[in-house]
């Protein structure tokens, strides 16, 4: 009932950028946060970055500075501009939203499907 659909990854080289983005779609009624996460082999899935409904925003210490999350409340979109990118960045990254139902007014949390991101020269 409820989608979210990732785009934007890819192949990029070192000092490199890339821009994902995330829809969410179906009978919702309402996000609160909204976040992106990502996970390389061998290791476990870190949160990125997150940002509320009403702009507040936090990211790994890894990437701030370089890396800016943003929402668009109207079209249930979040996007994480990555810039500077480094090797160390190449992971599958996976959008996650919280959501209330439309149907339920329940609360509960989404992911994407994943995108691949490759930092390599």
């Amino acid at each position: 009932q409820v989608q979210l659909v990732e785009s934007g990854g890819g192949l990029v080289q070192p000092g490199g950028s890339l821009r994902l983005s995330c829809a969410a779609s179906g009978r919702i009624f309402s996000i609160n946060t909204m976040g992106w996460y990502r996970q390389a082999p061998g290791k476990q899935r870190e949160l990125v970055a997150a940002i509320t409904s009403g702009g507040s925003a936090n990211y790994a210490d890894s990437v701030k500075g370089r890396f800016t999350i943003s929402r668009d409340n109207a079209k249930n979109t979040v996007h994480l501009q990555m810039n500077s990118l480094k090797p160390e960045d190449t992971a599958v990254y996976y959008c996650n939203a919280d959501i209330r139902s439309r149907v339920t007014l329940k609360r509960s949390d989404y992911w994407g499907q994943g995108t691949q991101v490759t930092v390599s020269s």
